[in-house]
């Protein structure tokens, strides 16, 4: 106390300090002192109100215990009150037994008397269940096997409660009605096949079907009387629960996928088709079934039983199973798209499960799919490895019997506008076509996969296509009589390139105009194929002028020898060969024959020019000179003319080419050879390719070059030397002179 009163004491002058920090502060303590008066009461106050609330629970406590201890004295004096009692009745329940047993004996009597009509006319009515079977009256018949079920269950019963351990009894009374038992497996049966008919049966005797759902609920409700004793008293009759309502919907269950599986109706083997006919079969059953659950069946059945929701999970489920194991089959790639267009897009539609009349019972937007989507990923994966392995197979058999066709001794057949062509193009992209609509089918993302994939595979086809183009022209010079036809079907190999890319624009404007943007490496292939296409129509047409100069050849040996001076006709020749050759050529589409027809006028340029720089003759004098310039010019004329009309229609400017032999022809022409210089300056300038040995061997065609005159013209090439430029396409850049060059020459 002593301590507590000092730490009182204490807190009290910190307070006390507290409040009297400032002078003025001191004229405030008559009100300091009375408001700690008033908190002082306030304490005490509540103080006194807790300790008031605490005694009078602590009251409270003791009264209730003294209360319980008085209640506890009393139920001990009950207690003892009631043993006493007890052991003065043992003696009275003895001699009472005697009247428990005549009580059960007198019960099992009863029983016997209550059903002593049915125990003696068992046989009868038993019959007569039989033949109320037969008849279709189920009710009836089943009316008579439930009193005899209750007239056997009611003796057992009895047996059961006056010795339950006296089995010989129970089975006696139980051999005794199993007849009973059999009219209840026959009855069951008969239900059984009912429930399997249903569908049709609804719709012919649609009564048969009620009063089978009735006897089935009259032997719920004995099931739920009989467990509900046997909770109580132990006993359950023989053959309970019969759980009717379950064998119901397992038979239904069953039958719903006897009506799947009764869909296929052949085999591969029989019929190619068998699982499109297979799976049209079961949208028809499905959706047949579905409508007359809905619109017939559902009015047989109580609304608890929700029986078109219960028929709809039974064909989802057995579907469901049907289609997994399907998709456990080897099928084939056209299957499987069968398959999966089923899955995906059939089921939904309104052929099936979105048919307007199943609404609004039946909603696609909550309907499960049939496949998980790892079968679904696994079956797109088999289809994507089987239609690579197909497309392949396709695309070499295609080729090989497009090879078979350049050696026919035929012509190829021609387009609508007389261009030459196979059958290639159209058969490779009909069958991308084919592929591309039944993937569209499935799912736009399948569709992207196939369209990638037939990207891939024309990329490596065209690689192959290439390698035999080149092998066919190899085969070809080896014997050139052989095949008959081969200009006609090179043309045709040049024009299916420009077929491949048309089709390969097409397929791609038809198969994306629904999406937004491609993936870059959908199409990261196709600048390869498009090149690829473009380095194959190049090739095709360096062959067809190969075979041209071919044959030019002797005529192109004839050209600036004195043969040709003194009037040969070799140029004459070469024009009317290539003119004959470009009437086959005229079959070759554009822009491949602008092309071939540019590059046939460059190399007729580049052979003459190379013919002029391998010095076959000098000229002796100034008329000699003369005369061979007039020549050179003349022919320059006459292949001006025939590439001028072989060109008809072309937008390409060809002057330049055009120009190349002439202006050589002009420096053949010079009579001045102080003019020379001039003339090298403009012919550099026209021609930047235009090289030293190049002016060494005209020159030495000249024959009249001093030696002063050779210095002055090579230092006024150096000077002149232009750079071509980024567009401008050489001449004599692959042209060489077989002779020194003029700086040699010189020294």
């Amino acid at each position: 106390m002593e301590e507590t009163d000092r730490e009182a004491v204490s807190t009290a002058a910190q307070r006390v300090a507290g409040m009297l920090q400032r002078p003025d502060q001191l004229d405030k303590v008559e009100q300091y002192r009375r408001r700690e008066a008033r908190k002082k009461a306030s304490v005490e106050a509540r103080l006194k109100a807790a300790i008031q609330s605490q005694l009078d629970g602590v009251r409270t406590g003791l009264s209730q215990l003294h209360n319980a201890l008085n209640d506890v004295k009393d139920i001990q004096h009950s207690l003892a009150d009631v043993s006493k009692d007890w052991r003065q009745s043992i003696n009275t329940i003895e001699n009472l037994k005697d009247v428990k047993d005549a009580v059960v004996q007198h019960s099992q009597l009863a029983a016997a008397v209550e059903n002593l009509k049915n125990i003696f006319s068992v046989p009868e009515i038993v019959q007569e269940a039989y033949e109320l079977i037969e008849r279709g009256e189920l009710l009836l018949a089943h009316r008579k096997l439930m009193d005899l079920e209750c007239s056997r269950d009611d003796l057992m019963y009895e047996q059961y409660r006056m010795d339950s351990k006296n089995t010989h009894d129970m089975k006696l009374i139980q051999a005794y009605f199993t007849e009973v038992q059999n009219l209840s497996e026959q009855m069951g049966k008969q239900i059984w096949m009912l429930v399997q008919r249903s569908s049709v049966t609804v719709r012919s005797d649609p009564a048969q079907l009620v009063s089978m759902i009735r006897i089935i609920e009259r032997e719920e409700k004995i099931d739920k009387r009989m467990l509900d004793r046997q909770k109580q008293t132990g006993f359950i009759p023989p053959g309970r629960p019969k759980k009717w309502k379950n064998k119901l919907f397992a038979v239904l269950e069953q039958t719903v996928a006897n009506r799947i599986e009764a869909s296929q109706s052949d085999t591969r083997e029989l019929d190619k088709m068998w699982l499109v006919r297979h799976l049209e079969l079961t949208r028809k059953y499905v959706l047949e079934d579905l409508l007359v659950m809905k619109n017939l069946m559902a009015q047989c059945f109580p609304p608890h039983y929700n029986i078109f929701k219960k028929f709809q999970n039974l064909y989802h489920q057995a579907l469901v199973a049907r289609v997994e194991e399907l998709a456990t089959e080897d099928l084939e790639a056209n299957e499987i798209v069968s398959l999966l267009t089923w899955v995906l897009n059939t089921y939904q539609s309104e052929d099936m499960m979105g048919h307007p009349d199943l609404a609004p019972e039946v909603d696609v937007k909550t309907l499960e799919p049939l496949l998980s989507n790892d079968v679904a990923n696994m079956l797109l994966s088999k289809y994507m490895t089987t239609l690579t392995s197909n497309i392949i197979g396709w695309l070499r058999k295609a080729l090989e019997t497009d090879k078979k066709d350049w050696k026919k001794e035929q012509e190829p057949e021609a387009d609508q506008d007389g261009y030459h062509q196979t059958t290639l193009p159209a058969i490779v992209f009909q069958m991308f076509e084919q592929n591309l609509q039944v993937a569209a089918q499935i799912s736009d993302d399948l569709k992207l996969k196939v369209l990638t994939l037939c990207l891939q595979q024309m990329n490596s086809f065209l690689s192959r296509y290439k390698e035999e183009v080149t092998l066919y022209k190899d085969d070809h010079l080896k014997d050139r009589q052989h095949p008959q036809f081969y200009i006609q079907y090179m043309v045709a190999v040049v024009n299916n390139c420009q077929t491949f890319k048309e089709s390969l624009n097409s397929l791609k404007r038809k198969y994306t105009k629904f999406e937004i943007e491609m993936k870059e490496d959908h199409y990261a292939n196709q600048p390869t194929i498009e090149g690829t296409l473009d380095i194959i129509a190049k090739d095709g047409c360096v062959y067809l002028l190969d075979e041209v100069f071919l044959d030019l050849e002797p005529h192109l040996q004839e050209l600036m020898t004195r043969k040709w001076l003194a009037g040969s006709n070799a140029v004459d020749i070469i024009c009317v060969t290539i003119e004959d050759y470009f009437n086959d050529f005229a079959k070759i589409k554009r822009p491949h024959s602008k092309d071939i027809t540019i590059e046939a006028h460059r190399r007729v340029v580049v052979e003459y020019i190379r013919t002029m720089m391998q010095r076959r003759i000098t000229f002796r004098g100034l008329d000699e000179r003369r005369e061979g310039a007039e020549r050179v010019l003349k022919d320059a004329e006459q292949f001006r003319f025939l590439f001028k009309k072989l060109s008809a229609g072309f937008t390409e400017d060809t002057d330049l080419l055009s120009d190349a032999i002439p202006a050589l022809a002009e420096v053949l022409k010079l009579t001045d050879p102080s003019l020379l210089c001039l003339e090298v300056s403009t012919l550099v300038n026209k021609f930047p390719d235009f090289r030293e040995e190049h002016i060494t061997a005209l020159l030495a065609m000249r024959g009249d070059a001093s030696r002063e005159m050779k210095q002055t013209v090579i230092e006024t090439l150096c000077q002149n030397q232009a750079h071509p430029g980024p567009n401008l396409k050489p001449i004599f850049k692959d042209i060489s002179a077989q002779n020194l060059t003029l700086s040699k020459l010189v020294k």
